[in-house]
């Protein structure tokens, strides 16, 4: 009985820990439309998006005027951020393309340097953020899953957590002009 209780067990923790796997950028390598970030990221964009809670509850909205160039493999994405409270942010992010489709990043509100890496028409972006919330400033990870739709439409779901928490999520729409 007890054989058989420590053998459900397990299997039940094999299921458990299976379940909670994450996906892999690899497995969109066949996906089209192919993202080139230094393609599509070039040029003025326009994003739309969403901060949802943990209850999946709009917490902000917020619109992105995006002016993005490359020279070589450097890239800069300048990003005007204008939430629905009124308030206004910037982010400059500074690209870096490498090889096997592999990015790297960095912005001011951007703790260390990011990592990514495009694959098919998909591009996952992990990176940790110092987020101001209410006059105190939190350093949240976020982890990035953009999809390119067409030449123009790419959407974006990225997951804030803290301490291995989800805090939240945000979804965005980019668009090319």
């Amino acid at each position: 009985m007890k054989r058989r209780l420590l053998l459900a067990a397990a299997t039940g923790s094999a299921l458990a820990l299976g379940g909670c796997a994450s996906q892999s950028i690899d497995q969109y390598r066949n996906d089209k439309p192919v993202l080139d970030l230094k393609e599509y990221f070039n040029g003025t964009l326009d994003a739309y998006g969403v901060f949802t809670d943990r209850s999946g509850s709009v917490v902000k909205r917020f619109t992105v005027v995006m002016n993005c160039s490359w020279q070589g493999d450097q890239g800069v994405l300048d990003e005007d951020f204008t939430y629905s409270d009124g308030t206004k942010q910037k982010r400059i992010w500074r690209l870096t393309r490498l090889a096997d489709g592999r990015y790297t990043g960095t912005a001011d509100d951007v703790i260390g340097t990011a990592q990514g890496q495009a694959r098919g028409n998909a591009f996952y972006w992990a990176y940790t953020l110092s987020l101001p919330v209410d006059g105190s400033v939190y350093e949240v990870r976020f982890d990035d899953w953009m999809y390119l739709m067409t030449d123009k439409v790419m959407l974006n779901k990225a997951t804030m957590s803290k301490f291995g928490v989800k805090l939240g999520e945000v979804t965005l729409s980019f668009t090319r002009r």
